[in-house]
């Protein structure tokens, strides 16, 4: 660039140096240079961020598998315990069922069913009206063996035998003026039943 005019300083300039004149394009080179730091610094910024959370999510996954492991592993060591308590629980409805039709396909005698009645009476205070109720074809059984617990004799004197559709085969109820006594099948296969899942 050229001064057309003269400079003239109200006194001497002094310490003045001469500039070396910029190249063409210099000016644009140390712009595209500087852009293209941001533009690194930029990159690196959020590579590095992508990498913090990448390393978060990482973390956090981890942290769940564990858990769901963790979780897994619980109910492996609770299985055997509780494939014992539900294999327990089936074995005594199979027993049960088992016992309660091997009975049932017994057939009925007159010691079955006096044993029956003792049974029941030792469950008795002595010296109490008793009413014992029978099957209709128990107490039939029973008179045609002429079985002794139907005769009068001590101890029995208040005794009542009566029939009874109610009372299944092979069992008795016995009614005091204090309670009853179910010594059926059925009552006593149910109190065994209790009995094992408590």
């Amino acid at each position: 660039m050229r001064w057309r005019r003269t400079i003239s300083p109200g006194r001497p300039l002094g310490d003045v140096r001469v500039l070396p004149a910029a190249l063409p394009g210099a000016a644009g080179e140390t712009s595209e240079a500087g852009e293209r730091q941001r533009e690194q610094a930029a990159f690196e910024r959020g590579l590095a961020e992508g990498e913090k959370r990448l390393s978060q999510q990482l973390l956090r996954q981890r942290a769940d598998m564990l858990a769901l492991q963790n979780g897994v592993l619980a109910s492996l060591r609770q299985a055997p315990a509780q494939v014992v308590r539900e294999s327990e629980s089936a074995l005594i409805r199979l027993a049960l069922e088992v016992a309660r039709k091997l009975v049932s396909g017994l057939p009925i005698s007159g010691e079955m069913v006096e044993a029956a009645i003792r049974t029941a009476l030792a469950q008795v205070e002595s010296n109490c009206e008793l009413d014992v109720l029978l099957h209709a074809d128990d107490l039939a059984l029973l008179q045609e063996c002429n079985s002794p617990v139907l005769l009068p004799g001590p101890g029995n004197e208040a005794m009542r035998f009566q029939a009874s559709a109610d009372i299944p085969r092979g069992g008795c109820v016995v009614h005091t003026r204090f309670g009853s006594i179910d010594a059926t099948r059925e009552k006593k296969l149910e109190l065994i039943r209790q009995s094992l899942d408590a």
